[in-house]
């Protein structure tokens, strides 16, 4: 039994995408779904409920990702288990190729290649997106995408992690380089934010994820930060990225500061998403 976990709060107008996916073709032997609707204020569960027997809907009253994939995983009766934020596409053959991978010797977690679905986004965002997806860390990491698997053992290992906002990166960073792996044979495709201001929000959650991971007791004790010599490596390959190179750095300084000063204020809880990828 594969399972598939979906946390998913208010997410109504975007959920259908996956599920439509992962139950689209004739009925699949061996393989749950399971979403978690948390603290959702529209009508994200009922219309999860419309995909059929081979879609588990649960609802938890606190909007919280670490409680839904907790919920989820309490409900959840097999392996590999497959975690899949509600806003990306993937689909049940990309599912099928996770799980595949996973039963090779040593691996432990598993992603799929990620495709940046860009259309509608501003200039300035596929700027931004155009050198953050030629990152090394990035290219080689799980985090980013929407979707991690994990085997029993790998399960284990992730579970012992303290509660973190970027619980993608620190999944990855658990895990050394021979027990992960990138699957070529699965593709998510996941909605980068359309607005500049959409983007700094995402971004400084995002750094404020990596600072939490960091000094996080029990945690990972490392983080997948940009390195100066990756972003002047970009440019001496392909010197007409040196505009991009410099816009993203100044995306990453301003995220970073505010980051700093939410941090200050301890505001982990505040939400930060972007909306407009969920238009």
């Amino acid at each position: 039994m594969i399972s598939v976990v979906v946390p998913a709060h208010d997410e109504a107008a975007v959920i259908g995408r996956l599920l439509g996916q992962l139950t689209s073709g004739p009925p699949r032997e061996g393989l749950e779904v399971i979403v978690v609707a948390n603290g959702c204020r529209d009508d994200t569960a009922q219309i999860a409920g419309r995909y059929g027997p081979g879609v588990r809907v649960l609802s938890i009253p606190v909007p919280s990702k670490r409680e839904a994939l907790l919920a989820g995983d309490q409900a959840a009766t097999g392996f590999p288990r497959i975690y899949v934020d509600a806003d990306v596409e993937l689909g049940s053959e990309d599912v099928r190729a996770l799980a595949g991978a996973l039963a090779r010797p040593g691996a432990l977690a598993a992603a799929p290649e990620r495709v940046l679905a860009l259309a509608g986004a501003s200039w300035l965002v596929r700027w931004y997106y155009d050198v953050w997806a030629r990152l090394p860390e990035v290219r080689s990491g799980l985090f980013g995408r929407g979707v991690i698997a994990l085997s029993g053992a790998g399960h284990a290992r992730v579970a012992g992690l303290p509660p973190l906002l970027a619980d993608d990166l620190a999944a990855s960073l658990v895990f050394r380089p021979d027990e992960r792996v990138i699957v070529p044979g699965a593709r998510v495709v996941v909605h980068v934010p359309r607005t500049a201001g959409d983007l700094l929000r995402r971004r400084v959650r995002a750094a404020m994820g990596v600072n939490q991971v960091e000094q996080a007791e029990g945690g990972p004790g490392t983080s997948a930060r940009t390195r100066p010599r990756d972003l002047l490596a970009l440019v001496r390959a392909e010197p007409r990225l040196a505009p991009r190179v410099a816009l993203f750095l100044a995306v990453a300084m301003l995220a970073r500061r505010r980051a700093r000063r939410e941090v200050r204020r301890n505001q982990y809880s505040t939400w930060l998403r972007d909306e407009s990828s969920r238009a």
